[in-house]
C-alpha cells in the first residue's frame, strides 16, 4: 500500500469512526479530539468513503442526518478551503449550480415576508408566502435531475456511492416540508409555531444539500467525468428541465441513426422498430420493464410522462431508482415475483388534482420462468368520473 493510499485510509477510516460514535451516542467533542476531525484535511473523496462504509452497517436513516449534519459543520471550513476545479460556463454542473443560485435567491426574497408573519398574521401575507412556497416547490425539477441523472452515472462511475442514498432522503425531507408548508399557509386555523418549524427544515435543508453538493459531489465529478459525459447529462437534463435557469445547448456530435424500419416478428404478427416504439410511446400509460436480474432495462416516452425518467436510468439497479425508506417494499414486491408467491401488485396515490395508479406486474415466459418487472402507471381521475354507457361518437 503506497503512502498516499495509506494516508487516505487514515483519514477515512477516522471520518466513518466519528460518525459510528456519534450514532452510538458517544460525547461528540471526545471524538473530534480523538479522531482529528477539526486537525486533518480532509477532502471530497474521504467523505463518500466514510459515508459508504457506515451506509453498510444499515443505520437508521434519520439518526445518520443528524450525524452527518454535526459532521459536515464540523468540516465547513475544511471544504471551502478544498482547491475544487471551477465548472466550465454552460456546463451540466455550471447549471446545476446556477439552480441553486435561483433557489437562495428565491428564499432570502421570502426571509422578509416570514419575519412580517410573525410580527402579525394576516390573510395577505399568507396568501404572498403560499405564492413563494409554490414557486420553492419548483425546485424538485433539480432533485429529479440528481435522481435519475446524476446519481445513476455515479453508480456505474463510482463503486462507492451509498451516500446518495442518505442525499435522496434528504431530498424527500425537503419535498414533505414543503407540501407541507403550503398546507399550513391554507388552514383555516393557522399554526404559526408549526409553520416556523417546517420553514425552518425547508431552509435548513436545502442549504445543506446546496453546500454537500458544491462541496463534494461537483468537485468530485468534475475530476473524473469527462467533457462527453457532461454533455450527455446536460441533454438529458434538459429534457426534465432546470428550476430556476434555462439551458442553451452545445453543439454535440451527430449519433449514428438508429435503424428504425428493421421488422420484429411477433407471433401474431410483426412491426419495425418504429411502428413497436410509436405504439409503446402511445399508451395511455407510462411503461416501465425491469428485467429478472433487477436491472432498468426500458421505458417508455409517452408525450405525458406522469413521472419524469431520462436514460441514466437503463442498466440502473432498481433498488437504485428509489429513496432508502421504500427500498424493502421494492425488494419484497420483486422477490415475491421471482418466487412465484405473486404476480401483481398496486399503489394508488393522489399528485395534486391527479389521481394515479401504479400496477407492478410479474412477466414470465411460458414455462412460468420469471423474465422481468413491468411497471403500468396510469392518471384514473377521468375514467373514475365516468358513468352510463357511451355507444356513439361525441365528437360533434
Amino acid at each position: 500500500m503506497s503512502e498516499f493510499t495509506q494516508k487516505s485510509e487514515k483519514r477515512v477510516a477516522a471520518l466513518a469512526a466519528y460518525l459510528a460514535g456519534i450514532l452510538n451516542r458517544e460525547k461528540g467533542r471526545e471524538l473530534v479530539e480523538a479522531y482529528g476531525i477539526q486537525t486533518t484535511r480532509f477532502i471530497p473523496a474521504d467523505i463518500l468513503l466514510a459515508f459508504d462504509r457506515v451506509m453498510e452497517q444499515g443505520p437508521d436513516m434519520d439518526e445518520l442526518k443528524m450525524a452527518s449534519n454535526k459532521l459536515f459543520n464540523i468540516l465547513y471550513k475544511t471544504l471551502c478551503q478544498y482547491p475544487s476545479i471551477e465548472p466550465p460556463a454552460n456546463s451540466f454542473i455550471d447549471y446545476l449550480v446556477r439552480d441553486n443560485g435561483g433557489v437562495s435567491l428565491l428564499m432570502e426574497e421570502t426571509k422578509p415576508l416570514i419575519k412580517s408573519l410573525n410580527r402579525e398574521v394576516t390573510e395577505g401575507i399568507r396568501t404572498a408566502l403560499h405564492s413563494r412556497f409554490e414557486a420553492l416547490q419548483r425546485f424538485e425539477s433539480h432533485y429529479v435531475i440528481k435522481e435519475n441523472i446524476l446519481f445513476p452515472f455515479i453508480e456505474k462511475k463510482w463503486s462507492h456511492h451509498q451516500c446518495l442514498r442518505l442525499m435522496w432522503s434528504f431530498h424527500d425531507d425537503i419535498r414533505r416540508n414543503i407540501k407541507t408548508a403550503l398546507k399550513l399557509l391554507q388552514a383555516k386555523s393557522f399554526d404559526l409555531q408549526a409553520f416556523n418549524r417546517v420553514s425552518g427544515l425547508v431552509w435548513f435543508n436545502i442549504h445543506t444539500i446546496i453546500f454537500r453538493e458544491e462541496k463534494v459531489l461537483f468537485p468530485l465529478l468534475l475530476e473524473q467525468a469527462d467533457s462527453a459525459e457532461l454533455d450527455d447529462m446536460l441533454v438529458q437534463a434538459a429534457g426534465i428541465g432546470f428550476s430556476f435557469t434555462e439551458v442553451e445547448m452545445p453543439a454535440l456530435p451527430e449519433k449514428q441513426s438508429r435503424k428504425t424500419h428493421q421488422q420484429i416478428h411477433f407471433k401474431t404478427g410483426q412491426l419495425t422498430v418504429e411502428q413497436t416504439e410509436l405504439l409503446l410511446n402511445h399508451l395511455p400509460v407510462d411503461i416501465t420493464f425491469v428485467d429478472e436480474s433487477d436491472t432498468v432495462a426500458y421505458f417508455s416516452s409517452p408525450k405525458h410522462r406522469i413521472f419524469p425518467r431520462a436514460t441514466g436510468i437503463i442498466g440502473r439497479k432498481v433498488q437504485n431508482c428509489h429513496p432508502a425508506e421504500s427500498v424493502d417494499v421494492v425488494n419484497r414486491i420483486v422477490d415475491s415475483f421471482r418466487r412465484g408467491e405473486k404476480d401483481e401488485a398496486s399503489f394508488r396515490i393522489h399528485m395534486g388534482s391527479q389521481y394515479i395508479l401504479i400496477r407492478y406486474y410479474a412477466v414470465r415466459d411460458e414455462q412460468g420462468r420469471f423474465k422481468g418487472t413491468l411497471e403500468v402507471t396510469q392518471e384514473i381521475s377521468g375514467i373514475q368520473k365516468m358513468t352510463g354507457d357511451r355507444r356513439l361518437l361525441d365528437w360533434d
